[in-house]
């Protein structure tokens, strides 16, 4: 019923907050689609989980002008997030007073988005409990490599493909 990588994203978002893998899998997905364009739902869903990465490092200003994206994108797309699962209007209002915290540079503390139908909660009720982990649980802030996964993370695999890519290239010239 739903997209794989759609409930994935949502594992990881209330399960790990490892937002920095909830934009790798959703924008992976997003990619494949036919017609993707950037004012798409999915982008919107992308943004709220780098900026709630931003604003957990103490980006402020990358927080907010990730949030302010995704509620600007995502205002327009109800019929396409209610569709999700989600209450498209408690959504909006929720990322709403986020920003608010952001621009007051509160603190990031971690929000759940709101999902209203029970088989998509069943669904990822059942992925947190094969993995032993606790729905909605609160990000853990002392967990330096998901807080900063996107410098600490191993990138040999791309370096590797990245080379391998420029190495044609150059041979194919």
């Amino acid at each position: 019923m739903y997209p794989k990588d759609y409930t994935e994203y949502l594992f990881y978002f209330h399960c790990l907050r490892d937002y920095f893998e909830c934009h790798e899998v959703l924008e992976e997905f997003w990619k494949e689609q036919p017609n993707h364009s950037r004012d798409d739902h999915w982008v919107g869903l992308i943004q709220i989980a780098v900026s709630l990465y931003h604003h957990r490092r103490g980006n402020f200003n990358g927080a907010k002008k990730m949030m302010n994206n995704a509620i600007i994108n995502l205002s327009k797309k109800s019929k396409e997030i209610e569709k999700l699962g989600l209450d498209s209007k408690l959504l909006i209002e929720t990322l709403r007073e986020h920003l608010q915290k952001i621009e007051n540079k509160i603190q990031y503390e971690s929000i759940n988005l709101p999902i209203k139908d029970d088989n998509l909660l069943q669904i990822c009720n059942e992925m947190a409990e094969k993995q032993n982990l606790s729905w909605g649980r609160a990000s853990d802030l002392s967990n330096e490599f998901l807080v900063n996964k996107h410098t600490l993370r191993d990138r040999s695999d791309v370096i590797e493909t990245r080379k391998e890519e420029l190495n044609k290239r150059k041979n194919n010239s």
